[in-house]
């Protein structure tokens, strides 16, 4: 392609021609299956090969060894099991024409002796990772001659499973482990001096290059700069990352360097490593562009790096050769082909969430928190297909996420739709998310949203109420009411009239006074994000939840922010107490807590109470209009999630004379979080 836009120029990386400077940076969305990439994990990779990227890496952690147990859904390369599925993914992303790579690692102590074939996890030296907490065995000669070759033997089968090239992942694993004084207390051959220190990784290098040869693809993914907290311990520091890098370069076997800057043994480090919301976009391009100018080889990064004109700067100022939009293209993978089609504003934005990591450090699978159809590529459509059959008025109550969503899919399929909205603008509960300074750039969903509706047409409706009759006047075939929900305060067994929500706050509906007690019994974003808010010197605020953990549903990437801000204000966070009552104590409040494990109940005054438990669905439009519909308001809930809409539409019928089908989305049916509210949206509607 002609065109002079840097992100669209090719790179010559070795004897492979990358079709743009645009790429996927190794990661674990635990898509794995007994280890291995099957077909969940090869489709996600294929979406964005569709979607026209260079590279995309994958594998995040692929693990060599048994001796490095699997923490978060990690491949396994450690046998020929994996050549086969090697094969499958690599010509599904060929086809496409991107290359494709593995990364590969032994994790050494960030990993737990309780898992895959329990046995001891290894390090350098006895030193406890505090993340995942395991002791690891000190490691003897014989150890690391088996993981050196089994270093080469993983590269090997990457290599007779077609793909392009390898990843060497070195930053909170077990070969920077022996790089750093902190980890490495040995004294013997491996430990000590700093050409001691590397020696590890230089015998790894030339075990990766005796088995794969010269001509195969190897790069590294490491760290020059552990940006430590002295308090915490003597880290990495640039002059001596350089050095190491030096002598890793020195050896001719490596083809390309990824850098990071930064540590992951600790949960507030890992915030920083892989930051999110608040932070500045492209934090690490500076440094990046600094390791670039020392070494004569291409340099990678991928930190934030969530939209196009960060990356289109990054590569027009030198500061890399390719840069990684990682997290971008699990919220759109279609980035480059929006790109060259002149449709970049139509990019659905990654606005830094952090929903994905969250859920992988949480054991769970990495899904985006605004693209449900990431990793659930086999029936999920990323590009909405147009209806091959009848074309349907809808009309779409509730301008929040999973009303937008169900209008935008509504609409791609072909169908007329209306979309009424009570509030002057869209957004529902996200325009209370986005009050929080920090967390601002959660907007960018129902931006987004809302510019595809406005491109596709939906007549909109705002500061509209809508009732039976002004739905009933449309004429609909199809209903879907997303109106959302609101603060639940009934859960107290007395004073619900005395508290004030999280909601209240947030609006500004509600001035906050000067002594604030904060219930936060929801344990996702929306009670911790209004301590956030609150959190000031000028405030004495005390948290209190009933779990054991603050906001056990906020994952490790994010809840270092929100305890940061907490503690650098001195809130009084209290675990393990429930608020059961409110009673009026003359001009201020009296709060009744019961701490389940000693079954006694203490008391706080203070001026305000804010509560957040969730919402109430706001239900009554649905429930007036269930009798008058075809299918009562029920959905088909195998057809639902089987995602086979040819198979199994949405076409019960519990009442014949009904003249249009009705569903609900979202807050609507029950107090959930983002993604389920568009996923709800995403899966019914694609099929209508």
């Amino acid at each position: 392609m002609n065109t002079t836009d840097p992100l669209l120029q090719p790179f010559q990386l070795k004897h492979l021609r990358l079709k743009n400077r645009i790429l996927s940076t190794g990661h674990e969305p635990a898509y794995s299956e007994d280890g291995l990439p099957k077909e969940r994990y090869r489709l996600y990779h294929e979406e964005k090969a569709k979607g026209g990227i260079a590279l995309t890496m994958f594998g995040g952690s692929t693990l060599i060894a048994p001796d490095s147990p699997p923490v978060f859904g990690n491949l396994y390369a450690g046998n020929d099991k994996i050549i086969p599925y090697f094969q499958e993914m690599a010509d599904g992303v060929h086809k496409h024409g991107a290359a494709l790579m593995c990364q590969i690692t032994h994790l050494g102590r960030r990993s737990v002796s309780n898992s895959g074939d329990w046995l001891p996890i290894v390090a350098p030296s006895c030193v406890r990772e505090p993340a995942h907490r395991g002791f690891p065995k000190i490691m003897e000669e014989t150890d690391i001659r088996r993981i050196v070759k089994a270093y080469g033997a993983a590269a090997k089968r990457c290599q007779l499973g077609g793909l392009d090239g390898v990843e060497i992942q070195s930053y909170g694993h077990l070969l920077d482990a022996f790089w750093l004084p902190r980890t490495n207390f040995r004294t013997d051959r491996y430990g000590g001096s700093l050409e001691n220190r590397v020696r590890f990784s230089l015998e790894v290098l030339e075990e990766i290059r005796k088995q794969v040869g010269s001509e195969f693809i190897v790069g590294i993914r490491m760290v020059f700069d552990e940006n430590l907290d002295k308090s915490y311990g003597e880290g990495l520091r640039l002059e001596e990352g350089l050095k190491i890098g030096e002598m890793l370069v020195k050896t001719g076997a490596l083809d390309f360097i990824n850098v990071i800057q930064g540590h992951i043994d600790t949960q507030e480090g890992l915030s920083h490593i892989i930051p999110n919301m608040g932070t500045p976009a492209g934090p690490q391009l500076e440094f990046a562009g600094a390791i670039r100018r020392e070494f004569n080889l291409p340099v990678f990064n991928a930190a934030r790096i969530n939209e196009v004109a960060t990356a289109r700067y990054a590569l027009r100022e030198g500061l890399l050769d390719m840069v990684g939009m990682t997290r971008a293209h699990m919220a759109d993978p279609y980035i480059v082909k929006k790109i060259e089609s002149g449709e970049e504003e139509r990019i659905r934005p990654c606005v830094g969430m952090g929903y994905c990591l969250d859920r992988l450090y949480e054991n769970g699978d990495a899904l985006c928190a605004h693209n449900p159809a990431t990793g659930r590529e086999k029936t999920m459509p990323h590009l909405v297909p147009k209806t091959s059959g009848k074309l349907r008025k809808i009309v779409v109550i509730g301008a929040g996420p999973s009303g937008l969503e169900a209008a935008r899919v509504c609409a791609e399929r072909g169908h007329s739709v209306v979309l009424f909205e009570a509030n002057d603008r869209p957004g529902g509960q996200l325009l209370l998310a986005a009050k929080v300074e920090r967390r601002r750039e959660t907007i960018g969903i129902t931006d987004w949203l809302f510019s595809e509706v406005q491109r596709l047409g939906v007549e909109m409706r705002f500061n509209c109420y809508a009732e039976i009759p002004e739905v009933l006047a449309e004429n609909p075939e199809v209903v879907i009411v997303a109106t959302g929900g609101l603060p639940n305060t009934e859960f107290l067994r007395e004073g619900a009239d005395l508290v004030t929500s999280s909601w209240d706050i947030l609006s500004g509906s509600v001035k906050p006074k000067k002594d604030i007690l904060l219930f936060d019994d929801n344990g996702q974003h929306p009670g911790i994000s209004c301590a956030e808010f609150l959190a000031n010197p000028e405030i004495k605020l005390e948290y209190v939840t009933p779990e054991r953990i603050v906001a056990p549903d906020v994952g490790g990437t994010n809840y270092p922010a929100y305890l940061r801000a907490l503690y650098q204000n001195d809130v009084t966070i209290t675990l393990n107490h429930r608020l059961t009552e409110v009673h009026r104590n003359g001009s201020g409040l009296i709060a009744t807590l019961y701490n389940e494990y000693t079954h006694s109940n203490y008391e706080r005054s203070v001026e305000q109470i804010v509560v957040e438990h969730g919402t109430l669905p706001l239900d009554e439009l649905y429930l007036g209009l269930r009798d008058q519909s075809s299918n009562g308001g029920e959905i088909d809930l195998e057809a639902l999630i089987s995602g086979k809409a040819s198979l199994t539409p949405q076409n019960l019928v519990n009442n014949p004379e009904g003249k249009f089908q009705l569903f609900r989305v979202g807050d609507a049916v029950a107090s959930r979080n983002i993604h389920s509210a568009i996923y709800d949206s995403l899966r019914l509607c694609k099929d209508l």
